[in-house]
């Protein structure tokens, strides 16, 4: 019995870069379309069942209704039965839920945060991210059919982990506590507030520790990106501090958006390396794009990338590889 887990965040792509940027909108109702497709490309395969994460969108519902009533679903189509919250805990809980139903891959429909408060849910589930939030270096691009193959075929492996990349991720402690996490960068600003949980005001960011960087990415990861590129396979991390007088880069923080900053310092940090600073203000540390971490002056913070975080699917080995047992093969 092979089965997948379907986490599509309604909220995504809706922040407040809307409003200084010009980022693609997908809607909830092309999300709902995208989800039909993951599932009947997931049926045609094998997959038996798959579990939908609720939501206020009810998305779940929208593409079994549609489904059913057009005649063409065949697997066991389910969502997850909690009191949600409408808010990130109800993308980790439903994270944990399909882990613990023992689903062979989990799609997160959504942006960097949404995929990262997936990861924090899972510790073994391969996870494959469809970008349909607004800065998206975490999750790709990718048609639901393909993705819903790419989700069935993990699931009907006996040997997933072939076809993923154990990434990297960003540990962040305060005084020592462990705070949160994570998957592409960690930026330091002089905000005081949460506010709209997105970072966009460039003239406020003080730090940026990555993952990975790459001037093709949209986001804070570009910054380090346009001074130094670092791949998901490298096994090492980057930090910069911006500031007045340093080197001038142009980096596409937004959509759209060519920004000139200045990188003051850059270093290499290798897997385990703590970048430690002491706080000599207010600040906060957004995640992923999202304002997540209030530090107090005088707090010692320590930011470190380790390779430990989820097992992220790659479509096209993990298509090539079920193309090679024989997947397509009809019977």
């Amino acid at each position: 019995m092979a089965s997948i887990g379907i986490i599509a965040n309604p909220a995504s792509g809706k922040d407040i870069r809307r409003l200084v940027s010009y980022a693609t909108t997908i809607d909830n109702n092309e999300k709902v379309n995208i989800c039909k497709r993951i599932v009947l490309a997931a049926q045609g395969l094998g997959v038996d069942s798959a579990y939908f994460m609720p939501e206020t969108f009810m998305i779940g519902y929208a593409v079994k209704d549609s489904l059913e009533s057009d005649g063409v679903l065949s697997l066991s189509l389910g969502v997850l039965d909690f009191e949600i919250e409408a808010a990130m805990e109800d993308t980790v809980r439903s994270a944990r839920m399909l882990e613990e139903l023992g689903v062979g891959c989990i799609v997160v429909l959504g942006g960097d945060g949404t995929s990262r408060a997936a990861s924090k849910g899972i510790t073994k589930t391969p996870m494959l991210s469809i970008s349909t939030g607004t800065n998206n270096v975490y999750p790709a691009m990718m048609e639901g059919t393909v993705a819903g193959m790419a989700a069935a075929a993990v699931s009907l492996m006996s040997e997933p982990y072939e076809c993923c990349i154990h990434d990297k991720r960003i540990t962040v402690r305060v005084n020592g506590e462990v705070r949160d996490i994570a998957l592409i960068d960690a930026v330091v600003s002089d905000d005081f507030y949460a506010g709209a949980k997105a970072i966009w005001d460039p003239e406020r960011i003080r730090r940026i520790v990555v993952t990975r960087c790459h001037p093709a990415t949209i986001g804070f990861s570009a910054v380090a990106g346009a001074y130094r590129i670092v791949e998901d396979t490298e096994d090492t991390g980057f930090a910069v501090e911006l500031g007045q007088h340093g080197e001038g880069v142009l980096a596409p923080i937004a959509a759209g958006v060519l920004t000139p900053v200045h990188v003051a310092d850059a270093r290499t940090l290798r897997l385990g390396e703590e970048y430690r600073f002491v706080s000599e203000s207010r600040c906060m540390i957004a995640l992923d794009g999202e304002r997540e971490v209030l530090v107090t002056p005088g707090s010692e913070v320590s930011l470190t990338v380790e390779r430990d975080g989820p097992y992220r699917v790659l479509p096209r080995k993990a298509l090539q590889r079920a193309a090679e047992l024989g997947m397509y093969r009809l019977k």
